[in-house]
């Protein structure tokens, strides 16, 4: 059987593959895109409610406010500094715990 050297009959299975890959990469970008949703800042996720000098005295005031039901983390933005946090819709509750907090 003679080869012919000049066809390209050996590049259609890759090609057709290649293009179905092409077409499922298109429609999982399309089904599982995020859309066109703006970036939250973190401000806006999170408020501060007390800075102490101590990470102790910060995970203590934490442990307070999940025993309140607030959800809280601590962000350390400098040494001998932390921030702890809560969402804006337990703010006036976690406050009210933090006055009270003797720390």
């Amino acid at each position: 059987m003679p080869i012919d050297a000049g066809s390209l009959h050996f590049a259609v299975g890759p090609g057709i593959a290649l293009l179905a890959l092409g077409i499922i990469a298109l429609f999982t970008r399309w089904a599982f895109g995020s859309g066109a949703a703006k970036p939250v800042r973190a401000e806006e996720l999170l408020t501060p409610v007390a800075t102490l000098s101590r990470r102790e005295s910060a995970l203590a005031l934490r442990a307070v406010l999940s025993d309140a039901g607030i959800r809280s983390t601590i962000r350390q933005p400098a040494a001998h500094r932390a921030d702890v946090l809560v969402f804006p819709e337990d703010l006036a509750r976690a406050r009210a715990l933090a006055l009270s907090f003797g720390a």
